[in-house]
Order: structure tokens, then sequence, then C-alpha cells
């Protein structure tokens, strides 16, 4: 018999909780030019958030294995750079000390998660974790968000997800859940107002120093 289905938050990652937004920017721009390609650093910037298998397309018109592939080699020699955001562990450890189900849910692969859950180290706050391997579809697709409540045994009615861009309001619209976003991936409070968010944080320390009042505030057991 599975769990009974319990409130809940569905964290983004990157830009949410580690600061990477800018060093995926980095890899993806590099990536191009090696595969003979060109796209301008703040284009790219604007749709980091997506997975790589619709911002390639987005961003250029057409696919481009060769820079996809690229990428993950030119993230690598930057992953070391990650760093928590300040409060995002412990944002994640309140959520769950108050008695939400946690979960991680990015468009970043397998590998790429397990490096910032190492950087974060809040394992034992998590009760469940999902990325890109385990879905079809990245977002805006709301496939990420949809699996990631099936793993935690969340209930949608009473679930929330924290990201940190328009990409990410967008997928939780369409999974059915509302979107708390933060200004710590670059999109500004406006940008994030006007795609349908929730509430509007600068950071994961800003939103948790609010917590009770905010969103999250209603789906308290």
């Amino acid at each position: 018999m599975g769990r009974e289905p319990a409130p809940g938050i569905l964290f983004d990652v990157d830009g949410t909780l580690v600061d990477t937004n800018y060093l995926h920017t980095l890899a993806w721009s590099r990536a191009f030019r090696s595969a003979g390609e060109w796209a301008p650093m703040n284009a790219i910037h604007r749709l980091t958030g997506m997975g790589g298998d619709q911002l390639v397309p987005e961003l250029l018109g057409h696919d481009c294995p060769a820079a996809s592939q690229a990428r993950t080699k030119f993230f690598g020699e930057l992953i070391g750079d990650t760093e928590a955001f300040p409060h995002a562990a412990e944002l994640v450890r309140t959520c769950h000390d108050l008695g939400l189900r946690t979960v991680l849910a990015t468009s970043s692969p397998a590998d790429e998660l397990a490096h910032h859950r190492r950087v974060l180290d809040v394992d034992d706050a998590l009760d469940a974790a999902t990325g890109s391997d385990d879905v079809e579809a990245s977002k805006p697709s709301p496939d990420v968000f949809v699996v990631a409540m099936e793993a935690g045994g969340l209930d949608p009615a009473r679930t929330l997800v924290v990201g940190d861009s328009v990409w990410d309001i967008r997928a939780a619209d369409a999974a059915g859940v509302g979107c708390i976003a933060l200004e710590s991936g670059g999109f500004s409070r406006h940008e994030l107002a006007e795609a349908g968010a929730a509430d509007v944080y600068r950071d994961a320390g800003h939103l948790l120093a609010r917590l009770r009042t905010s969103p999250v505030g209603s789906i308290l057991p």
C-alpha cells in the first residue's frame, strides 16, 4: 500500500538552491561555439531553466547534437565553482521539519544532480529527488514536477514549487500547482510576477525569513 498523499514542496535546484545559472550560460556559449554555432549569452541566460532538449531548438531554430554533447563537457569544467545559496539548505530543512515532504525536481541530469546534492548536504531532509533522466520532456513541460510529486507521494492540492525562472512557473502551472519564485536565478521580480508566480522573494534566505506568511504557510500540516 502506498503512502497517504501529503503536502510538500518541490524545489528546483539550479538558480534556486545552488548558484549555477551563469555557469550554465557560459557552458552553453562555449558548447555552441565548439559546434560552429553562436548565440548571445543574454539570450542563453533567458532560457536557462529549460532542459537542453528545448533550449537548443529555441535558440538556434534546430537541434544541434554536437552542442548538446559539448555542453556536458564544458559544464563539467565549471561545476566545481558551484556553491549553495546562503540559507538554501536551511530552507529545505525547515520545510521538512515543519512536516512538509521535500523533493528536489530539476532538469539537470543525474550526475549533475548528484554533485549539487553533495554541495547542499540535505539528503537527510529529502523525501525524493528527480532529474531529467526521470522524464521524457524537460521544463517548461510539466513532466518533472508530475514525476516529482509521484516520487514524493505529494498531494497536488497541497503542493508548491519553489523555482527561479519563468520556465519553472509555466511547468508548475501545467502540472496544476503554484510556484513561489526567487530572483536568485537572474529573472526580475516583474518577469516572475507577470509569468504567474504565487509570490516572489529575493532568494532562499528571504523566503525562509517569511516562510509562515508566504504561500507555504497555507499548506503547512
